[in-house]
């Protein structure tokens, strides 16, 4: 009798335990991960400065590096002084533009004051009318001057358009931080020799951080974007850090499960990525796992 009361007990645990389990089993889970940033440096050179070390936090707008600009520099220089020289070879050019210019201002002031005189009947037709043939001979004149010399005036508008492309790269050769993050990854050190589109360094901002989470078909309907979701990651054995999370994100297309998940027959099921953004208070590092609750 004594043994028929144990057995019963025992059951009753067991099916409590299986209820409980089922109970707080998550509905989906995953790995945390960031939108990582890759920070390339813009010009070619020697590293001079560069203070950025994995795991420093740094904002946006830090400058924090500068490669070498000495080749610029005297590009630059050779450009101003090119740019000198046309300007003296056509500084008599300039001069005699301005003199028509002030010519052409002077009579169109008489020509005002002809055609309100014209209107009371005080001068006559043919004033005004020689007043705007001159104008015309001194715009053809004008033209005349710019045209015999359009090649210098190309000239200097072709250094003053290779000068603001020097000062462009001038400006990126400070490596000017985009994002608030944390740095993940360094690849260069300083001193170094740099290219154009060469990575320097990873950077994620860390103060929100995804969830990628796998679902069935069957869990489509449970599920939309903009949804709030209760999400958990690990305390200790017997407890868990509780966030609000919202899905941004649900793929329109079935894959199989990663590998990371541990059973094989999970693993061969197809399933639907979902990504969960989470607020991070610090507790949460990418790659950590990550739990689901709908409800």
């Amino acid at each position: 009798m004594k043994k028929n009361i144990l057995v019963v007990i025992v059951l009753m645990n067991l099916l409590l335990f299986s209820c409980s389990s089922n109970s707080d089993k998550a509905d989906a889970y995953g790995n945390f991960e960031a939108e990582e940033t890759v920070i390339s440096a813009e010009v070619n050179g020697k590293l001079l400065e560069f203070a950025v070390n994995e795991g420093d936090e740094i904002k946006k707008g830090d400058i924090v590096g500068m490669i070498d600009t000495i080749q610029l520099y005297y590009q630059k220089k050779q450009l101003k002084a090119k740019k000198a020289a046309i300007e003296t070879n056509f500084s008599n050019i300039v001069s005699q533009v301005a003199v028509i210019d002030e010519q052409i201002k002077t009579l169109e002031k008489e020509k005002a004051r002809v055609e309100k005189l014209l209107k009371s009947q005080v001068a006559t037709q043919k004033q005004l009318d020689d007043i705007v043939g001159q104008i015309n001979v001194l715009e053809k004149q004008k033209a005349s001057v710019k045209s015999q010399n359009a090649s210098l005036f190309a000239e200097i508008e072709a250094v003053n358009s290779s000068i603001e492309q020097i000062d462009d790269q001038l400006k990126r050769a400070f490596i000017v931080n985009p994002i608030n993050g944390i740095v993940l990854g360094k690849y260069v050190k300083q001193f170094e020799l740099v290219n154009a589109g060469k990575p320097l360094y990873k950077i994620a901002d860390m103060s929100e951080i995804i969830l990628r989470a796998y679902i069935s078909g069957e869990q489509l309907d449970d599920i939309k974007t903009g949804q709030k979701l209760r999400v958990e990651i690990d305390k200790s054995a017997d407890e868990n850090h509780v966030y609000e999370g919202t899905v941004i994100w649900i793929s329109s297309e079935a894959e199989f499960t990663p590998k990371m998940i541990q059973t094989k027959k999970e693993r061969v099921s197809l399933v639907y990525a979902v990504k969960i953004r989470v607020v991070n208070d610090g507790k949460i590092k990418i790659g950590m796992p990550g739990e689901v609750y709908f409800k």
